[in-house]
């Protein structure tokens, strides 16, 4: 098997919500899009991301009323965890999880989107001793 690229669908109840807060914070672009259906994407490594309207009928009937919930949509960064962190704030993007480095060596942020998905920054940090 040879996977060309990583896609997560989201199932949300207002996908231009969604789609707005991908594109105008975090560099994504619209692929393609309906009222009901919108295909982001981003020329680096990121994962695409798929937004349906909760209730589409185009999926199975037990997932239409399904809601992306409990789900971490993570993006590991290389460095510039710190400048992302003070753009999304100066864009008036809640941080609903504060910069915090965990003992184990990640540093780490959440911002949530306007349909409650919650997005995770995350950088790696050389672990302390002990």
């Amino acid at each position: 098997m040879h996977i060309a690229t990583s896609t997560v669908s989201l199932t949300v109840d207002d996908v231009a919500a969604s789609k707005m807060f991908f594109t105008e914070h975090l560099g994504y672009q619209e692929t393609a899009a309906t009222e009901d259906f919108a295909s982001l994407a981003r020329e680096d490594a990121a994962v695409d991301i798929v937004l349906l309207r909760r209730g589409i009928e185009i999926l199975p009937a037990d997932q239409r009323d399904q809601h992306a919930s409990g789900l971490i949509l993570a993006f590991t960064l290389a460095e510039g965890l710190d400048v992302e962190e003070k753009r999304l704030r100066a864009e008036g993007v809640e941080i609903t999880m504060p910069l915090r480095e965990e003992p184990w060596g990640e540093r780490l942020f959440q911002v949530t989107d306007p349909n409650g998905v919650i997005v995770q920054f995350v950088e790696w940090a050389t672990p302390a001793e002990g």
